[in-house]
């Protein structure tokens, strides 16, 4: 297995939210929205069928496509596949392709819908067609089995199959970020961690944000609870209730869809109760707009992982100098595939958020990077 790390993945990658201040009450300052919403894409439209407007009429199309099927979470996650979505929708307008017409997603419900649409995929004839997520590591390499000609990517997990390239990142570094941010921030010195589904790739953003709070102050109390789900929103509602009741004052999540249950128990309690200040932290995109409530703005900060840039990095990749098929493209601080936003932080949180930031990319701290898996 061969091992690229990419020095830069390009300006579009993140999106740093220029809001400051520790005060959940200051007014968040909005950013400019740069996408339209979007409708999603037919599972089996062709790809040659024309889904929008023509995108070539200032920048003329290249004659490359590219599909990715989301995992249970969906494109509208607000999360991890909406990211991958993103980046998706940009490497499109950058190389003047439409929606159906050089790029497509086609929605997952559930696993079982993983390998049908692949299949739908292929018969619409992408050149490359990524699979959104670990969990569709085992369907993508079946697929590629039955069709060694087809190109194919992987995020968050590692292929072997020459036809396909994986995408992962270290996202231990960015949790340990989150983790020196929530132990900068709490004043109850009790925090929580709510994970997804238990495995190797969350086990990752557990260890780096206890790491984080210990490189701060080791007896600050880290509340770790899962949900065995990426989708179930009532369940992380429910685990952040019993976290903040308990005393938890920030909250990190690393559970997709189930992050928006603890957003909303965050932002009932806040508008009830704006005398006691809770936070939430963000994963995978910059969730500052889920923090909004009424009297302000509950997100301390958010994760960033740039699925969409790592894409898009492999596409263009791809067709200026050949498919990468059988190698492992990684992606950390040092590469600007990961990192954390100042979002709410006080001025004296992100100083601190900074240095480790810089003690990670010098070697001077080590982050681990998995407590229970392999």
């Amino acid at each position: 297995m061969k091992l690229r790390s990419l020095l830069a993945i390009g300006s579009s990658a993140f999106v740093l939210a220029a809001c400051q201040g520790q005060d959940a009450s200051d007014p968040a300052v909005e950013e400019p929205a740069t996408e339209e919403e979007d409708t999603g894409t037919d599972a089996g439209e062709d790809a040659g069928e024309d889904a929008g407007e023509d995108a070539g009429e200032e920048t003329e199309a290249v004659d490359f496509s590219i599909a990715m099927i989301t995992d249970e979470g969906g494109v509208d996650d607000r999360s991890f596949n909406q990211s991958a979505w993103e980046g998706m929708q940009a490497w499109g307008e950058e190389h003047g392709l439409s929606e159906g017409d050089g790029y497509a997603y086609f929605q997952s419900n559930d696993s079982s819908d993983f390998v049908p649409n692949l299949n739908q995929a292929l018969a619409a004839d992408y050149d490359i067609i990524y699979g959104i997520g670990y969990q569709l590591l085992n369907s993508v390499n079946d697929v590629a089995d039955q069709n060694p000609e087809q190109h194919f990517g992987i995020v968050d997990d590692i292929s072997d199959r020459d036809n396909v390239v994986s995408l992962t990142f270290r996202d231990h570094e960015a949790a340990f970020l989150a983790g020196v941010a929530a132990a900068e921030t709490t004043e109850t010195g009790m925090v929580g961690f709510i994970g997804g589904i238990a495995g190797p790739v969350i086990d990752r953003f557990q260890t780096g944000f206890e790491a984080g709070v210990a490189h701060v102050d080791d007896s600050i109390e880290v509340d770790v609870q899962y949900a065995e789900s990426f989708t179930d929103e009532g369940i992380g509602q429910q685990i952040a209730a019993g976290m903040y009741a308990n005393g938890a004052d920030v909250v990190y999540h690393a559970a997709g869809a189930v992050g928006n249950g603890v957003f909303t128990e965050a932002r009932n309690r806040m508008e009830s109760d704006p005398d006691t200040q809770i936070w939430v932290i963000g994963v995978d995109r910059d969730q500052e707009e889920e923090g909004e409530y009424d009297g302000g703005n509950l997100t301390l900060t958010s994760t960033i992982k740039a699925v969409g840039s790592s894409i898009s990095q492999s596409a263009n990749l791809t067709m200026d100098e050949g498919f990468p098929g059988g190698e492992n493209i990684a992606y950390g601080l040092e590469e600007e595939g990961v990192d954390l936003v100042q979002g709410n932080m006080s001025d004296e949180a992100w100083s601190s958020v900074e240095d480790a930031r810089q003690g990670v990319i010098d070697g001077e701290i080590e982050v681990p990077e998995f407590s229970y898996s392999e």
